[in-house]
């Protein structure tokens, strides 16, 4: 049996949304990757764009935590098998530290990380104090590390909220609002790492005030207990998944990703801005992204459409969520009212709107099986195609997204989580379906492993309503 493993971690946490946590996490972890240390990051809650500028931060992949979408048992495997080669462990956590079912703080008490509340110190003297004491005692079980303060004036300023803790509580430095590190934000959130031309110099310099301010030191050891550690079968030996990756695309879990390759899949990119053809693949992901951003290069690169097309129209399967749903839809039309004509595959139109439309956790069955995701845009879209299944948020969160099927191709606003259910992504992603059901006579082949994980009810389910609909 797997021994427990340790490793100096911290949870960031805030009092609400838009105090700077991504920020502070980002500069504690170029903090410590400058002093020589390996850093692990992660992200608590269903967030893309977050984990993009830790990883640029950390020099390391940033996978998702979070109770009820990962799962206790993989979060617990992420944690600890981090814990295995790092020398330290950071979490950033998600809303408020003590809003949503499941918190932040849920997390960090049920793996015993202390909390490291950051506080928005703009306008605020000794009132720091109070909201520092009401974070680490508000739940007396929770563990609780320290504070840092964010967006502070003078030195004077950052004297003064250090001198309002009591009760012992840590004081883990400031960043000032005045040296430019802020990471810009769109609707959706923080831009692109890939958009910032001066990412790495913004991380080294909020680095560098972190440090003139406090001890670069580690916090305490915590211990990671050894997970139920289950393999991966080979569902997609051999299958060639082509997955779209560019500024329009990028939205797609790291652990999602692995989990294909696990079982056995063969992973190719391409950008439907820039190439003109689909890599060879059997089988085709369109995450989500900012396909508004970019409607109208992605209207225009019609060989791409095409190739598209051409790949639902072979019978091949297709999986679309969010932006990628929409690039399928007939045509995207953004806030200032430019419309741009797509895919076409999937009847109907979206409308981008200031507002946000969803924001919810999703559980959805399929006729394969149970998945777990989330979703948020600011798009609407009409359609008279009737959905196949939709999304129930587990916390009564907004929104009860569609899932919509042509054939092999599956689309929705909901960002699945693979590991959620891999028996159920194989299905999706598998290429002959026909096969996969009918023949028992090599069960070294994809197909007869996949029939074997998934139960009759499904098999007939799925054998006689997607291969009904084949093109």
């Amino acid at each position: 049996m797997s021994q427990p493993r340790h490793c100096p971690a911290v949870l960031i946490a805030a009092p609400a949304s838009g105090q700077g946590k991504t920020t502070v996490t980002a500069a504690l972890a170029r903090l410590h990757r400058n002093q020589g240390r390996k850093v692990r990051v992660f992200k608590c809650g269903p967030d893309f764009l977050d984990p993009m500028i830790l990883e640029r931060a950390s020099g390391a992949p940033v996978y998702q935590l979070d109770m009820w979408m990962v799962g206790e048992q993989e979060s617990r495997r992420l944690l600890w098998e981090a814990a295995g080669d790092a020398d330290l462990i950071l979490i950033e956590g998600v809303m408020g530290l003590f809003d949503g079912t499941p918190s932040s703080a849920d997390l960090a008490r049920h793996f015993g990380v202390p909390v490291l509340g950051v506080i928005d110190g703009t306008a605020m003297a000794q009132t720091f104090g109070a909201l520092a004491l009401g974070l680490a005692r508000y739940q007396p079980d929770l563990p609780f590390a320290g504070v840092l303060a964010n967006r502070v004036g003078t030195l004077r300023h950052a004297q003064l909220l250090e001198g309002s803790l009591t009760e012992g509580l840590r004081w883990y430095g400031a960043l000032s609002r005045e040296t430019g590190i802020e990471l810009p934000s769109r609707h959706l959130g923080l831009v692109q790492a890939s958009e910032l031309n001066d990412l790495d110099l913004r991380l080294d310099a909020a680095a560098d005030a972190l440090a003139s301010s406090c001890e670069v030191a580690l916090p305490p050891a915590v211990e990671f207990a050894a997970p139920d550690v289950i393999a991966a079968e080979p569902l997609l030996a051999g299958v060639r998944i082509a997955v779209a990756r560019d500024e329009a695309f990028a939205f797609t879990y790291g652990a999602s990703l692995d989990l294909l390759r696990a079982m056995g899949a063969e992973l190719s990119f391409f950008s439907p801005i820039r190439d003109t053809q689909l890599p060879p693949a059997d089988s085709l992901y369109l995450p989500g992204g900012y396909p508004e951003l970019h409607h109208v290069a992605l209207s225009q690169n019609t060989t791409m459409l095409d190739a598209i097309r051409a790949h639902h129209a072979a019978g091949k399967p297709l999986l679309a969520e969010c932006g990628g749903m929409l690039y399928l839809l007939d045509s995207l039309t953004d806030v200032e009212g430019t419309r741009a004509e797509l895919v076409g595959l999937l009847a109907g139109d979206a409308v981008m709107q200031k507002r946000l439309a969803a924001l919810a956790l999703q559980a959805v069955e399929l006729p394969e099986g149970s998945l777990r995701g989330h979703t948020y845009h600011h798009s609407l879209t009409s359609t008279e195609l009737e959905p196949i299944a939709r999304g129930l948020s587990p916390n009564g969160g907004r929104g009860a997204e569609a899932v919509y099927r042509e054939g092999r191709m599956t689309a929705s606003y909901v960002h699945f989580y693979f590991p959620s259910n891999p028996s159920a992504i194989a299905a999706l992603f598998v290429p002959d379906l026909e096969a996969a059901f009918a023949s028992k006579s090599n069960r070294r082949t994809v197909a007869p492993t996949l029939e074997s994980v998934l139960s009759e009810e499904t098999r007939s389910t799925v054998g006689a309503g997607l291969l009904a609909k084949r093109p």
